[in-house]
């Protein structure tokens, strides 16, 4: 039993970085935008500012002497969302060529501008 848990997950390359803006393409927040603020690359999640919000009770302590509620957006599946172009302000496609300098760069499949 010790072997399996010992066992790593792949990595996956994600679709979008940290930073990015993104539009949430299925589920109950479909349609929101927000900047992705966490990818976990190992499993294929990333965590969206207003996305996905999670309300968690917590106790009074030193810290916070008042207690409460807090709210916090917790991680979703890197497939439900959409890279949003900077250029023609929709969500869409990337791919992935090189510029005048010979870096790889992210570019609109629907403008043609540059993402990066």
């Amino acid at each position: 039993m010790a072997a399996k848990a010992a066992l790593k997950r792949p990595t996956r390359k994600l679709h979008v970085r940290k930073g990015d803006t993104v539009e949430v393409i299925r589920g109950d927040d479909a349609g929101k935008r927000g900047k992705v603020l966490q990818v976990f690359p190992a499993k294929g999640r990333i965590v969206v500012e207003g996305v996905n919000i999670q309300k968690r009770h917590t106790r009074p302590t030193r810290t916070n002497p008042q207690g409460g509620v807090i709210e916090k957006p917790g991680p979703i599946d890197s497939s439900k969302v959409m890279l949003v172009c900077p250029g023609c302000d929709k969500p869409s496609r990337y791919r992935r060529q090189r510029s005048a300098d010979g870096d790889l760069v992210r570019v609109c499949v629907r403008c043609g501008k540059m993402i990066d």
